[in-house]
């Protein structure tokens, strides 16, 4: 399971590419693992541009072939892009979930209780 260094990560299996040196908006989205344990996502609900979005809360809704899980926001602060293509195709995210599956994009305001991709390694550990 690829866990990519550059990003910080959830104890919800959500990431945040806080590449030092990257500028607001910041990119979202789940991780690998989750994307692997809700198995194939058939429909999403992202937030809308504009909405305020609180680290550590549900944001929005993935649903999948076994089950609908939330989707919570790694960071705090206002939506200013969501990725359609996930919307329209809702399988890109399982096939590419750091690259063309990202969710939206934020400017950030806070974030809190981030994970290394080490830290996540052993939280996913089974």
């Amino acid at each position: 399971m690829e866990f990519p260094e550059n990003l910080l990560y959830t104890h919800e299996h959500e990431w945040v590419d806080w590449t030092p040196g990257t500028q607001d908006p910041l990119t979202c989205g789940i991780t690998e693992y989750a994307a692997d344990a809700l198995g194939d996502i058939v429909f999403v609900q992202l937030p809308e541009v504009g909405a305020k979005v609180v680290s550590n809360e549900v944001c929005g809704e993935l649903e999948s072939t076994k089950s609908v899980s939330d989707l919570f926001s790694p960071v705090t602060g206002e939506v200013i892009e969501v990725n359609s293509a996930v919307v329209d195709d809702p399988a890109v995210i399982n096939n590419e979930p750091y690259g063309a599956g990202w969710l939206f994009k934020v400017r950030v305001e806070s974030a809190e209780n981030l994970l290394t991709a080490a830290k996540y390694a052993e939280l996913t550990k089974d």
